[in-house]
């Protein structure tokens, strides 16, 4: 008989080992059982072929920042009216030289 891989004789092949899993967990600094390395062995190689099939799939889309390619979406400067200082001040509680009046949070030197 000999010797073959996984691979070689057409059986899917893990993304992540459990050996790479107890690795990993020692890095962490993580005390995980052997029923723990076990299942998380599984949960990690399904999670890594999943990302495996997403990256084979948008493969042939070009990278965009936005799905809505828009360039230079801005609107005119148009005089429009508004309050005056006075207007705005109005429902102030306190003004002192056409500003806004507030109680002091910090100290004189902060």
């Amino acid at each position: 008989m000999t010797s073959s891989t996984p691979a070689e004789r057409g059986l899917a092949v893990p993304a992540i080992s459990r050996d790479e899993v107890a690795h990993l967990a020692r890095l962490s600094r993580l005390a995980l059982t052997d029923e723990e390395l076990d299942r998380y062995a599984g949960q990690l190689d399904s999670i890594l072929s999943h990302v495996q099939v997403i990256t084979e799939v948008a493969a042939d889309v070009p990278a965009t920042a936005a799905p809505n390619p828009e360039t230079n979406v801005t609107r005119p400067d148009v005089v429009a009216p508004c309050l005056t200082p006075e207007e705005a001040l109005s429902g102030a509680p306190a003004v002192e030289e056409q500003r806004f009046m507030v109680p002091q949070i910090l100290g004189e030197g902060e």
